[in-house]
């Protein structure tokens, strides 16, 4: 079995991570257990402070890998991931659930130690909060929906279009050459129809085919991509000055 240092990374990188970002170690860790050490798969047993003595040498320090090792234990559970041991009587004893076993086995945590595909700081608010979660623990294809969902959203309540109003025709009105309130007039003819084409494009490729079947994600560095790009469209949408901002009027966002 790994020991601590082989298992998670060090302490001071740990201490940068949230929970779900730490749970994916904690988890692999868990399911490494073999019956030699079984123990682990009790959270007293796992937190002792013993098990962090040649991992981490400083006590202060130790106590906060502790707690922050707490938490990512919390969310495991919270997730569904691990649960309590109907066998053992006591909650302090979980076992790895079988979506807790098809996670580890989809995570590829070398590349995990290695840097984060996805770096949460620069991420929409909203994609820091909804979807990278959703990375983390490898549930690529609601990431990818999520993330241009939100798109859809954004684009839908700057330009004030009705909610019956969705995908590729959404973004066509919304960014239509001369009509669109999104659309920069001033533009180009050639550079509206490539806005128009972009939006509608990216929506078309990665949210429509997400919302009818399942779409099969598999490598984490082209779902980071593919996210990052979902940011770069809503930086985009959020400096457009639509047609009624222009002219004085309340914009779409207010009155939504």
């Amino acid at each position: 079995m790994k020991t601590f240092a082989q298992a998670f990374p060090p302490p001071d990188d740990l201490l940068e991570m949230e929970p779900e970002e730490l749970a994916v170690f904690v988890l692999d860790f868990l399911c490494g257990a073999g019956q030699d050490h079984h123990s682990i798969l009790n959270r007293p047993n796992f937190l002792a402070p013993d098990r962090f003595r040649e991992y981490c040498k400083e006590d202060g320090k130790m106590y906060l890998v502790r707690m922050a090792l707490m938490e990512a234990w919390i969310w495991l559970e919270r997730e569904g991931l691990i649960a309590p041991d109907v066998d053992q009587g006591k909650e302090e004893w979980v076992f790895v659930t079988r979506r807790g076993r098809r996670l580890r086995n989809r995570v590829d945590f070398e590349t995990f130690r290695k840097g984060h595909f996805l770096p949460r700081e620069n991420l929409d608010p909203v994609l820091a909060k909804e979807v990278y979660p959703l990375f983390i623990r490898g549930d690529y294809d609601t990431a990818v929906f999520r993330a241009f969902k939100e798109v859809e959203i954004r684009v839908r309540g700057k330009a004030g279009l009705p909610k019956e109003l969705i995908g590729v025709p959404l973004m066509r009105r919304a960014f239509h050459d001369e009509t669109g309130s999104l659309t920069d007039q001033e533009a180009a003819p050639g550079e509206k129809q490539a806005i128009s084409d972009l939006f509608a494009g990216a929506i078309g490729t990665f949210k429509n085919p997400s919302s009818h079947r399942d779409v099969d994600f598999e490598d984490p560095g082209e779902v980071a991509e593919i996210i990052l790009f979902a940011n770069y469209l809503l930086r985009f949408v959020g400096r457009i000055q639509n047609q009624a901002t222009i002219e004085g009027q309340p914009s779409c966002d207010t009155a939504a």
